[in-house]
């Protein structure tokens, strides 16, 4: 509390910021001393798949920062306070609880100083070939980001110590045991993709090659966003066994369509793309095949059935691939995503997308129509089961049964996870899918 009895202070934390952890300090936006309205953006991080403003949750003064430029955060971390207004604090008689807690909030006042984690123990390492206990890793005290971090990691909860209050369990603590499983393990599970009951395959690392024997070169680190990116694409590769299957689309009809919309529009009239199609396309088959728009569970024994349509849509960027999600898409019309799809790509092009906007996804399309190509093979973002490529459509010659006629023909390529859709699955949901986008008048049924 502070010495006025009009104000207090509050903590500063990192709100929930989606399935990221450890995410990188780029811009502090405020100083100590500034005043801020609600909402004012306080600091950016950047994570795998974008930067992101962290806003204030009420107006105030910033009194303090603990963190500086190149910090890495995850949510429920403290990182400042500010002094408020009593009448606007939001939970100034409550104690602050456990970082876990704290992500699903944006930010609590804090009634006692955080306690500081015991230094890790690490348990005994596992033999190789070890199971990983569905059941004690459920009862093992850990919170949603540390259970993630360690599923990603292959490592089993239930054969860790805590070292955290209360033995819960630290990301230091699976780092720790990480690391002394691999020491005992051998060099197969070294660099190079090693493994634990999880899953990779020890497969051996690509020799380090010095290309300065052969010519001038020149060395540029890679941004955080294309280093995590392309960590997130290579586990989904060694962990999910992925079938493309390619068909052709004839959007002729929807194509003229699209032109006729455009040559109509008025001045301030949103600019309707064929992406827009696709997307209505895609949640219409999606309904009429539940099971593309599932998950598997963490342990391979059950599907999540989705009873909702967000469609995630890859936008290439000046710093990388990010792919905000369109919500309800089934609930959208044509123009309606038409003028979300103009704002969110123009922000996500400028780092400007929040983290609720890059969740939630059932199925993502990538789509490289802009670019040009005839056919290739888009990796599944798990946890969804599916990926809908689409290339430049061209002008091809289609018998009618009595001649070659001329029409405009996409290329389509889904890729999915064998484990939950068979190629028959594959098939006939792609036949769907061509019948909707063939025949616009379907979407509207």
């Amino acid at each position: 509390m502070s010495d006025s009895a009009n104000t207090e202070s509050i903590d500063i934390v990192i709100p929930d910021i989606g399935d990221t952890t450890d995410v990188e300090v780029i811009e502090l936006l405020v100083s100590v001393g500034d005043s801020v309205n609600l909402d004012d953006s306080l600091i950016t991080l950047e994570s795998d798949k974008a930067s992101m403003e962290i806003p204030a949750i009420a107006a105030g003064v910033i009194e303090s920062f603990s963190v500086k430029l190149g910090d890495t955060v995850n949510p429920g971390d403290v990182v400042g306070r500010m002094s408020v207004s009593a009448a606007s604090s939001t939970s100034s008689d409550k104690p602050a609880e456990a970082p876990a807690a704290a992500a699903t909030a944006p930010v609590v006042a804090a009634a006692a100083p955080a306690v500081a984690p015991a230094p890790p123990v690490a348990s005994p390492a596992p033999s190789p070939t070890a199971h990983i206990d569905d059941a004690n890793m459920r009862k093992a005290h850990a919170s949603p980001g540390v259970r993630r971090y360690a599923r990603e990691h292959g490592a089993d909860l239930s054969l860790i110590k805590g070292s955290g209050p209360k033995s819960r369990i630290l990301k230091a603590d699976i780092k720790a045991f990480i690391k002394q499983s691999m020491e005992g393990m051998g060099s197969s599970y070294g660099a190079g993709g090693g493994s634990f009951a999880g899953g990779g395959s020890g497969i051996p690392p690509i020799p380090e090659v010095d290309f300065t024997k052969f010519g001038t070169v020149e060395r540029v680190e890679l941004s955080r966003i294309n280093k995590l990116s392309a960590a997130n694409l290579h586990r989904a590769w060694l962990n999910l066994p992925m079938v493309t299957h390619h068909e052709l689309a004839d959007v002729t009809e929807m194509e003229a369509f699209r032109k006729q919309l455009k040559n109509e529009a008025r001045e301030g009239d949103p600019k309707v793309t064929g992406l827009a199609f696709h997307m209505k396309a895609l949640v219409k088959t999606l309904k009429a095949f539940p099971k593309v728009n599932s998950s598997l569970s963490a342990d391979g024994e059950a599907l999540f059935y989705k009873q909702y349509y967000n469609i995630g849509i890859a936008v290439d960027t000046p710093n990388g691939l990010v792919v905000p999600v369109f919500k309800d898409v089934d609930k959208k019309s044509i123009n309606e995503l038409a003028i979300e799809m103009s704002d969110i790509s123009a922000r996500a092009r400028i780092k400007k997308l929040k983290p609720d906007e890059m969740q939630g996804a059932c199925m993502t399309i990538s789509s490289l129509g802009g670019i040009g190509g005839s056919a290739f093979t888009p990796i599944v973002n798990p946890p969804e089961v599916a990926i809908l490529g689409i290339t430049r459509a061209t002008m091809q010659p289609v018998w009618d049964g009595s001649t070659f006629i001329p029409r405009l023909m996409c290329p389509l390529d889904l890729s999915y996870d064998h484990r939950v859709v068979d190629g028959a699955d594959a098939a006939r949901f792609m036949a769907h899918y061509v019948r909707e986008i063939g025949d616009i008048r379907r979407l509207s049924l």
